[in-house]
C-alpha cells in the first residue's frame, strides 16, 4: 500500500469509443487500430512516448470500460489492474483519463472512480473538435471539485491539445497522494451497512477511508469484485479462504441491509455518483448550445438505418455490393498481377541455367506464392469495405439491430461485432469476445465465428468461382460470380446463427446476460487512418500467408519432385509416384466421394497450416508435372486437366462448389484454435471445434457431389 508510484511509466484510462487509443498513437507514434466502435482495445499495449525536455516514458493503454465494477472480460482487465495499483504492485505515475468530451456525464463517471485512487489523475477532455464551438465549462472548477490534477482539452484526431497534456503529465507527477475523504455524502442507512466492509479493508489491507469506501461500494454492487479480490494471492496479497469468507460474508450482510431498506444494491453505487456529479457539472457553469439536445443528424439517420424492417434489409443489400465489388472491382488488378508473377517467373526461366534450384524457385516459390498474390486486390475491398463500416460507426448500429435476433438463438448484441470482424481474420474476432458479459454467451460466439469466411478461404472461392463458375448475368443485372461468392459467405454465417441455437441449449455454463452499448455519432472516417489499416492488413496478409506459403511450397517441391522416377509415360505418372503423390493417392478414397482427386487430396493436407495454402500447392503441384518451359496459370490448368482414363475433365462446377462448401466449413487454421486455447483456458473446446468443423464440412460436400450427381450434374 506504501509503494511510490513509478515515475516512468502513465496508463491512460477511459471509456470505449473516448478516442483513448488514438490519444495513445499521437502521443506514441505507434498505428494501433483505431474504429469508431466500442471494444476495439480488448488488451493493453504499451508504447514509449516522450516529455517536451527529451524525457522517455511508458504509456500503458488499457481496455475501454465504462466503470471500475466489472462486466466483461476487457472490463476485468482494467479492474484487476487498478486493484493491483491499490495494494502497491508497481501503480503508474500518472492516470490519464480520457473523456468524450460529447458525453461529459457518462464518460466523468469512471474519472471519478479514478479520482478514489489516490493516483494523480489528469482528464484529456478528448474530441474538443466536435464542440468547441458549443460547449463552455469552468475547467479549474470543475477539476478542483472532481479532485483532478487538471483537465486539459484536446483533439486526437485533429492532433491539438496534446503537448500541453505532456506537460500537464510530468507536472503532475509530483503531485503527493491526497488522502481526502470520500466526496460523495453517505446517509445514515448507507454508512452504517458499509462500516464492517471499510473497517476489514482498513485492517486488512490498509487502505485509507476514501479507498475503503470506494472498495466496499464497488464489492456491494457486482459480485465480481469479489471474485477479484479471490483471485490476488497470485500476487502477494493476503486473501486465504478465511479472510475470502469473511469478506463474503460482510458482503451479503450489508446488501441484506440495504435491500430490506429498499435500496438496490446493484445499482447504489451508480446512483449516488450520477447524483454527486451532476450537482458538479452543475457548479462548474457548463453551458451547452440548445442545438446539441435536438435531433442531430446521427439520431434522422438512426431512424433509417436501425429501422425494425428497414435497418436489417439496408445491411443486408450493404454486404451483397460488398461481395459483388469484391469480384467485380478486383477483376484488372488481379490480371495485372497474374500477368507480373508469370512474367517474373519466365524471367527467372531465361537468367537461369536449367537445374534443380532453377526448378524449386520457379515451380515451388514463384509459383505457390504468386498463386496467392494474385488474390490480394479482393482481400484488400474486403479490408476497405470492412474498416469503413467500422469507421463511420455503422457497426455498433448492426450490433443493435441485431440484438433481440441474437438473443432469440442465444447469442448477444456484442457478439455481432466479433462475428463481423471474423469476415476478415477469426483471429481478431475471437479476442474481441472479451468484450460479452457473459461466459456462456461468449463462448458460444467462438465455437462459431470460425465458420464466418475469413479472407483466407477468398482466394479459394475466387479461383474456383472465376475457373468454373460462368461470368454470366441471372435476371440480366445480378452477377452469376458474385452471386455464388455471395451465398458461401451466407452459407458459413446462416449455419453459424443455426448452430448458435442448437449450442445455446446444449452447454450449461452458469453466466447472466446484459446488453448495454454507445451508439457512437456517425463519423467521417479519416482516409489515412482508412487506407493505413487497409495497407497494414493486406502486408500482415502477404507477410504472414507469405512465410507459411514459401516454406510449404518448397517442402512441397521436392515432394513432388521425388523420388525421381524414369517412367516412359511420361510426367504425369512421375509425379504420382513421388512422395506427394503418394501422399495423395493414400487420402483419395476417403474424399473421391466428394468429387476430389488426389491432386487436391495434398491441398487439403497442405491447407490446415493455412487455408489459402490450397492454391499454392495446387499451382506447385502443376508447375511440377508441367514440361513446358513457362510458368503455368493455375486457373487455366485446373480447367484443361483431363481424367486419362475416361477424357472426362477432372474439374467441374460441381466439384468446385463442392470443393468451395467444404472450405466454408472445415477447420483449417491451426493459429485460429491455439488463439481459442488460449482465450478458454483449455483444450477442450478447440478440439471439439476441430471435430465438429471438419465432420460438417464433410458431410455437406459429400450432400452437395452426390446430390449434383444424382440430379445429373457432371
Amino acid at each position: 500500500m506504501t509503494t511510490p508510484p513509478n515515475t516512468s511509466w502513465v496508463a491512460l484510462v477511459g471509456n470505449p469509443n473516448s478516442g483513448k487509443t488514438a490519444i495513445f498513437n499521437v502521443l506514441t507514434g505507434l498505428n494501433q487500430k483505431v474504429s469508431n466502435y466500442p471494444g476495439v482495445t480488448v488488451e493493453k499495449k504499451i508504447g514509449k512516448a516522450r516529455f517536451a525536455d527529451g524525457e522517455q516514458f511508458d504509456l500503458l493503454d488499457l481496455p475501454g470500460t465504462y466503470s471500475l465494477t466489472p462486466e466483461s472480460m476487457d472490463e476485468r482487465i482494467v479492474t484487476e489492474q487498478v486493484l493491483n495499483w491499490i495494494h502497491g504492485n508497481n501503480p503508474p505515475s500518472v492516470i490519464v483519463s480520457v473523456v468524450d468530451a460529447t458525453n461529459l456525464s457518462r464518460n466523468f463517471y469512471l474519472t471519478t472512480q479514478l479520482a478514489d485512487l489516490g493516483i494523480p489523475v489528469v482528464v484529456a477532455l478528448n474530441m474538443m473538435d466536435l464542440v468547441i464551438d458549443k460547449l463552455e465549462i469552468d475547467l479549474e472548477k470543475l477539476a478542483d471539485d472532481l479532485g483532478v490534477a487538471a483537465i486539459v482539452p484536446m483533439s486526437a484526431t485533429e492532433k491539438w491539445g496534446q503537448k500541453k497534456l505532456l506537460t500537464v503529465i510530468q507536472k503532475s507527477r509530483g503531485i503527493k497522494n491526497h488522502e481526502n475523504p470520500f466526496p460523495i455524502f453517505l446517509n445514515d442507512d448507507i454508512s452504517t451497512a458499509l462500516n464492517p466492509l471499510q473497517d476489514m479493508f482498513e485492517r486488512e489491507f490498509g487502505y485509507n477511508e476514501r479507498v475503503s469506501t470506494a472498495q466496499a461500494l464497488r464489492l456491494i454492487t457486482r459480485h465480481s469484485t469479489l471474485e477479484i479480490y479471490n483471485e490476488m494471492s497470485s500476487n502477494g496479497v493476503p486473501t486465504d479462504s478465511a479472510f475470502m469468507e469473511s469478506l463474503e460474508n460482510k458482503r451479503q450482510d450489508a446488501v441484506d441491509i440495504l435491500e430490506d431498506l429498499g435500496i438496490k444494491h446493484r445499482i447504489m453505487e451508480a446512483t449516488l455518483r450520477y447524483e454527486w456529479l451532476d450537482s458538479v457539472l452543475t457548479a462548474a457553469k457548463i453551458n451547452i448550445d440548445p442545438q446539441i439536445a435536438e435531433t442531430n443528424y446521427s439520431e434522422k439517420l438512426d431512424g433509417l438505418l436501425t429501422h425494425k424492417f428497414a435497418g436489417p434489409a439496408i445491411f443486408v443489400l450493404m454486404l451483397y455490393f460488398i461481395f459483388q465489388s469484391i469480384f467485380t472491382w478486383a477483376i484488372i488488378p488481379m490480371d495485372w498481377i497474374n500477368s507480373g508473377v508469370a512474367w517474373f517467373g519466365n524471367q527467372v526461366l531465361n537468367l537461369m541455367s536449367a537445374g534443380m534450384l532453377r526448378d524449386l524457385l520457379v515451380e515451388g516459390v514463384i509459383a505457390g506464392v504468386g498463386a496467392i498474390l494474385i488474390f490480394l486486390p479482393q482481400i484488400l475491398i474486403l479490408m476497405f469495405f470492412m474498416t469503413l463500416l467500422e469507421d463511420t460507426g455503422y457497426m455498433a448500429r448492426v450490433a443493435f439491430m441485431m440484438d433481440r435476433f441474437m438473443t432469440m438463438i442465444g447469442l448477444h448484441g456484442r457478439s455481432v461485432l466479433p462475428l463481423m470482424s471474423g469476415y476478415a481474420c477469426a483471429i481478431p474476432g475471437i479476442m474481441s469476445t472479451r468484450t460479452i458479459d457473459s461466459w456462456k454467451e461468449r463462448l458460444i460466439t467462438i465455437l462459431i465465428l470460425p465458420l464466418m469466411s475469413c479472407s483466407a478461404r477468398l482466394p479459394v472461392y475466387a479461383l474456383m468461382i472465376g475457373a468454373f463458375i460462368p461470368a454470366a448475368n441471372v435476371f440480366g443485372f445480378i452477377n452469376l460470380q458474385g452471386l455464388t461468392l455471395v451465398m458461401m459467405y451466407f452459407l458459413g454465417t446462416s449455419t453459424a446463427f443455426l448452430l448458435a441455437k442448437v449450442f445455446s441449449i446444449f452447454i450449461k455454463v452458469e453466466g447472466k446476460s446484459s446488453f448495454v452499448m454507445e451508439l457512437p455519432p456517425y463519423r467521417t472516417p479519416l482516409w489515412r487512418s482508412v487506407f493505413s489499416q487497409v495497407l497494414n492488413r493486406g502486408k500482415l496478409f502477404v507477410v504472414n500467408a507469405g512465410k507459411i506459403i514459401m516454406a510449404i511450397s518448397i517442402v512441397l517441391w521436392f515432394l513432388a519432385s521425388f523420388p525421381k522416377v524414369d517412367d516412359p509415360s511420361g510426367n504425369e505418372n512421375s509425379i504420382r509416384n513421388s512422395y506427394a503423390g503418394k501422399i495423395g493417392r493414400t487420402i483419395e478414397p476417403v474424399i473421391q466421394p466428394l468429387g476430389f482427386d488426389w491432386k487436391l487430396g495434398i491441398g487439403l493436407i497442405t491447407s490446415f497450416a493455412a487455408r489459402e495454402v490450397l492454391v499454392s500447392t495446387m499451382a506447385t503441384i502443376y508447375n511440377v508435372e508441367s514440361d513446358g518451359e513457362d510458368v503455368i496459370q493455375l486457373k487455366d490448368a485446373m480447367k484443361s486437366d483431363m481424367n486419362p482414363k475416361t477424357g472426362m475433365p477432372i474439374y467441374t462446377p460441381l466439384v468446385a462448389l463442392s470443393l468451395m462448401v467444404f472450405f466454408v466449413f472445415a477447420a483449417q487454421c491451426m493459429a485460429t484454435f491455439a488463439i481459442v486455447r488460449n482465450e478458454t483456458n483449455s483444450w477442450k473446446w478447440p478440439l471439439f471445434m476441430i471435430v465438429y468443423m471438419n465432420l460438417l464440412a464433410y458431410g455437406a460436400s459429400f450432400i452437395v457431389y452426390q446430390g449434383g450427381l444424382m440430379l445429373g450434374f457432371g
